[in-house]
């Protein structure tokens, strides 16, 4: 059966890339909304921006109001700034927030609304050029057609989906990676992680998802302690910045499956950090799924080294599951009770938080038969 396959428009990366895309962020428009937090203007990573726009002649505006992962209220106000301001494209700068938030203002630059009204739907609008430059290595959301944005109204993170989504330029400079801490580095990557190991194991992985797939799983097994260890270690910070935007690729097409879609109920509700919610799941929700997927599992725990080529697919699939458990531990991720969360608040939301996870429909893409007592199930085991 044919499929489709979307990368952004086009990707420059490595050393020097933001000067190497000076030229195309030159025909982009005439003045650029640049999107991003007070972390990146604090370390001046910002300011690196602001001087390639005005090396090629590009007028600019910054909103750096996006304070932490995306909401409606954000977006509203990112939306009022580029309109006061006379923008006409947009450049995102920061983790997935930034670039998150850049996507759902360019949704609502010309058909105005509300970013809820799109909940449920396709986003199809026309959409001004966007630029997306992450400063870590994770969410991959420079190459994905995907915004997550919390509706502060109905406490839930509406996950929305537009071809129109994917910016027409990534720029993958690693420059900006280096500045991450450890607890950055560890969530962000982690969350690249489930976003190859879930687009591999979905049931709508195709051919050239799986290629990407594995190529970012060998990349973060091998590269991901060495950054979270020595943050200046340059070499795993430009592979780290490869093996998300090969994850971003892998899952845009493939789509994530169940870790995905049990955590943004955990990141709405207790407001834990994305990649870090994943980090939490991963092991549960791994562990659920094997029965449906036994052969891929294997293949993931071969292309890491955990297993050889002469042991069964059973063995090598549990290696696999015990190097991820492995290196959640190295990384210092917390259990939700380390986290400060409390297990009477934690349970009396299960079922809203198992409907939710089902209502956002990727944990059906599993390559095993899943329904809402199985997810409050995986909730539930979450707690030792």
């Amino acid at each position: 059966m044919a499929r489709e396959f979307i990368v952004p428009g086009r990707i420059i990366s490595g050393a020097g890339a933001l000067q190497a895309a000076q030229p195309i962020l030159a025909g982009m428009g005439k003045k650029a909304l640049i999107v991003t937090d007070e972390v990146m203007v604090q370390l001046q990573n910002a300011q690196k921006v602001e001087e390639a726009l005005k090396s090629c002649g590009v007028e600019y505006a910054i909103f750096s109001g996006v304070t932490g992962e995306p909401t409606d209220e954000m977006v509203a106000a990112g939306l009022r700034c580029y309109r006061e301001n006379g923008c006409d494209f947009l450049v995102a700068l920061g983790g997935g927030s930034p670039i998150d938030a850049m996507k759902a203002v360019a949704s609502l630059a010309e058909n105005g609304g509300e970013i809820a009204g799109y909940m449920g739907k396709v986003i199809d609008v026309p959409v001004p050029p966007m630029a997306a430059i992450p400063t870590t290595a994770g969410t991959g959301s420079e190459a994905t057609q995907f915004t997550i944005i919390t509706d502060t109204k109905k406490d839930i993170k509406m996950l929305l989906k537009g071809a129109v989504l994917m910016p027409q330029l990534a720029i993958i400079d690693p420059q900006f990676t280096l500045s991450a801490p450890p607890k950055i580095t560890a969530a962000t990557g982690l969350d690249a992680l489930c976003h190859c190991v879930e687009a591999y194991t979905s049931r709508r992985a195709q051919t050239m998802s799986d290629t990407f797939a594995l190529s970012a799983v060998r990349r973060i097994f091998k590269n991901l302690p060495a950054a979270f260890h020595n943050g200046q270690d340059e070499n795993a910070r430009v592979e780290m910045s490869v093996a998300a935007l090969e994850a971003g690729i892998a899952f845009n097409n493939a789509s994530v499956t169940v870790i995905h879609g049990m955590s943004r109920p955990i990141g709405a509700l207790f407001h834990v950090a994305h990649g870090i919610s994943n980090a939490m799941l991963m092991g549960e929700c791994l562990r659920f799924a094997l029965p449906g997927a036994v052969g891929r599992f294997a293949v993931l725990g071969r292309e890491i080294g955990a297993a050889d080529a002469g042991e069964s697919d059973g063995a090598a699939a549990e290696k696999f599951l015990a190097a991820v458990g492995a290196l959640t531990k190295e990384l210092e991720i917390p259990t939700l009770e380390e986290y400060g969360i409390s297990r009477e608040s934690f349970f009396a939301v299960i079922d809203k938080m198992a409907h939710d996870a089902m209502e956002s429909g990727s944990p059906q893409n599993t390559l095993r038969e899943i329904s809402e007592k199985n997810v409050r199930e995986i909730y539930r085991r979450l707690w030792k």
